[in-house]
């Protein structure tokens, strides 16, 4: 068998051949690189060379960054020369490419390693911005760059490659701690794991710091929890020996809407507005997740996330178990309070893949002997799915979630959130309470620490209550939260509360790579700020919130999710091009619009009608917002789209929202001396 080498590690690994053609995208060399070094441990090369980065150069770092910018114009535009830092060292590359992949780890050939070195790190530069937007102020690539947002919402990958076979996904934040990364833009998936990409334009209005908040409404629901509400499904296995069975959480209390309604209008007294409705693990039937969302809806709730159970609708087959996300269609934090119709909400699931495990010492801890017997193990009843992750931009963060035992699994979904880096990780649990001693918080610590992501558990208040182990006080936090910059956070509900009203904030974030490039200071974290225990009034509140009648729900929405997020990274692109290169909006809407070449060149099929005309009511938008003398066109785009045209129909409405989303989060990260764009 002859020896691996470069090339046939990065065929057998991508079914794609070493040709020119990859240069045409830079997601596909980023990819090539990545695998090559990680395959032959040649990153380790920057940590042990001494004269790093490369002195032939000059100034290395300057002479990458100006080469991804060339070269993201480049692939937008290919009728002129690639930059000559890219031609020379994918030259060396290829000249290279039949080299054993042996001869590269053992550094023998220190002329490639520098050149696939810099290669990745000029394509790990190219892909900024692809799929996390950025304060950047470059003007070049604007147009290649909404078409990677939309390829990155087709597919799953920045990359035309396979995803099935490999995948490239925007890398958010990269590790605070002194572990080395070396890229900070992007990051490579290998296969097995499906993966979603969503954009949400949903933030409040402005275009300062101050709005670059949340306030999360914590319901540690059911407040109360029955034995009875854990029952045994089908037969005992092997009683004779190391007997196990199968058990299903069903309360059989339904969630109390009149007592959600209340705590909305206290917590609204409070804070003026309730961004996202938390709910943990099990707290919601699938049958009641539209009139949640209808209530929800009333309140000017923006998100809800919350676990959902679902009984086994099949002979045989067992329930299954799921995180839901729903993301109202008003697409605006703290706006007006809606009418009575109810248009439908998007949707995300994220299910669970592990199964609750109930051991004799739980059965204990949680006095479920009556219902389970504790000399039996207890699995939960659960439909396993195969394996996939859902990551969604919400305004500056972005957001993924899990569900229980998910958390303390270090499988290949806990690998490619640690590469990804969210900016907030969300754990809804069916557990006790969420101390810093517990496991949640020591696996909560390594996410927070590597890649340095900020994590929120919740648990039930009824499982934290008859969480009672011998020789132990009972406690009441119910949930915790852990980042790198504050530590950890316990979540107590006080007596008489019925949730806890959390606001984080969000701030600047550092972007790290080892390999010689300057710290970047251009991501997002995010911090708590205040705590509030909010408490129902006993009675129905006399105020115009109460709740009517059903309200009426439209038959379809207008947009699906995948065509939101589409026509959101489009709009990013106008905000982009408005900011930093006016002169190209009219070239950016045209490779938005239905019959665009490129998307035939990347595979992508064209957009559905429905997204063709949200594309070409974005062009309307855009191109009617014609500045006056002397003002930027940013200035006047915004102006345009922050008003309210009447006779406006619920297309232009959701289309004016996402571009004025867009236009607003980047005038609020735009450096201050980039503020006045270019006219």
């Amino acid at each position: 068998m002859s020896e691996p080498t470069l090339a046939s590690t990065w065929y057998a690994a991508s079914g794609v051949a070493i040709t020119d053609r990859l240069l045409e995208w830079p997601p596909d060399v980023f990819a090539l690189t990545n695998l090559v070094l990680a395959r032959a441990e040649a990153f380790r090369y920057v940590l042990t060379v001494k004269d790093w980065p490369p002195s032939g150069f000059g100034d290395w770092p300057q002479a990458v960054e100006e080469a991804s910018r060339r070269w993201s114009a480049w692939a937008e535009d290919p009728t002129g020369a690639i930059p000559d830092l890219v031609a020379s060292q994918w030259r060396v590359f290829c000249e290279d490419a039949e080299v054993p992949i042996e001869q590269v780890a053992l550094r023998r050939d220190h002329r490639v390693c520098e050149a696939l070195l810099t290669l990745h790190a000029i394509a790990d530069e190219a892909c900024a911005g692809l799929g996390v937007a950025l304060d950047s102020s470059s003007p070049e690539g604007c147009v290649y760059r909404a078409r990677g947002r939309e390829l990155l919402a087709r597919t799953g990958s920045l990359a035309r490659i396979d995803a099935r076979l490999l995948r490239v996904l925007p890398k958010v934040i990269t590790p605070p701690t002194v572990r080395p990364t070396f890229s900070r833009y992007a990051c490579v998936q290998g296969p097995g794991i499906d993966v979603g990409w969503h954009k949400i334009p949903a933030r409040h209005r402005g275009t300062d710091l101050r709005s670059e908040y949340a306030t999360l409404l914590l319901l540690p629901w059911p407040l109360r929890v029955q034995a009875a509400d854990f029952h045994s499904v089908g037969s005992v296995q092997r009683l004779g020996k190391d007997p196990y069975g199968f058990f299903e959480y069903a309360p059989a209390e339904g969630l109390d809407l009149d007592l959600l309604h209340r705590v909305l209008v206290a917590a609204r007294q409070e804070a003026g507005s309730v961004d996202v409705v938390l709910l943990p693990e099990s707290a919601v039937d699938e049958g009641e997740i539209d009139d949640l969302e209808r209530l929800l809806d009333r309140h000017g709730v923006i998100a809800l996330v919350a676990g959902v159970r679902q009984p086994t609708r099949q002979p045989g087959r067992f329930p299954s178990n799921w995180l839901h996300l729903g993301f109202n269609p008003k697409l605006e934090k703290g706006g007006l309070l809606p009418s009575e119709e109810h248009e439908p909400w998007f949707h995300v699931r994220q299910n669970k893949h592990h199964r609750w495990l109930l051991d004799a010492a739980q059965v204990e801890q949680y006095h479920l002997g009556g219902a389970l017997h504790p000399h039996i193990r207890w699995w939960e009843a659960m439909d396993v799915p195969r394996k996939a992750i859902q990551f969604v931009e919400v305004a500056e963060l972005v957001l993924t979630s899990l569900v229980c035992e998910d958390l303390a699994h270090n499988d290949e979904i806990a690998q490619l959130i640690r590469s990804v880096g969210p900016t907030l990780v969300f754990n809804v649990l069916l557990d006790g309470p969420q101390l810093t001693s517990r496991w949640t918080a020591r696996y909560a610590s390594v996410l927070a620490d590597d890649p340095g992501s900020a994590v929120l558990t919740l648990t039930s208040y009824g499982m934290v209550d008859r969480s009672r182990p011998h020789g132990r006080d009972a406690s009441r936090v119910i949930a915790l939260w852990k980042d790198p910059a504050r530590g950890v956070r316990e979540i107590p509900l006080e007596p008489g509360a019925h949730g806890v009203l959390l606001t984080i904030c969000a701030d600047r974030a550092t972007r790290y790579s080892a390999d010689g490039r300057w710290p970047a200071t251009n991501g997002t974290s995010c911090y708590p700020v205040a705590a509030y225990q909010v408490r129902a009034p006993s009675a129905e509140p006399e105020t115009p919130e109460t709740p009517q009648s059903p309200s009426t729900t439209t038959s379809m929405p207008v947009l699906d999710l995948d065509e939101l997020t589409i026509l959101t990274a489009w709009a990013e692109g106008v905000s982009e091009a408005a900011a930093y290169a006016p002169e190209s909006i009219d070239l950016l809407l045209t490779a938005a619009a239905l019959g665009a070449t490129w998307r035939a060149e990347l595979d992508l099929p064209e957009p559905s009608a429905r997204l063709a005309d949200a594309i070409e009511a974005l062009g309307r938008v855009t191109r009617a917002a014609s500045p006056p003398a002397g003002a930027s066109s940013f200035d006047a785009m915004l102006t345009a789209a922050q008003e309210d045209p009447p006779g406006e129909t619920t297309l232009d409405e959701v289309v004016r929202r996402a571009l004025l989303s867009m236009l607003e989060e980047r005038r609020t990260r735009q450096p201050v001396e980039a503020s006045g764009a270019r006219s």
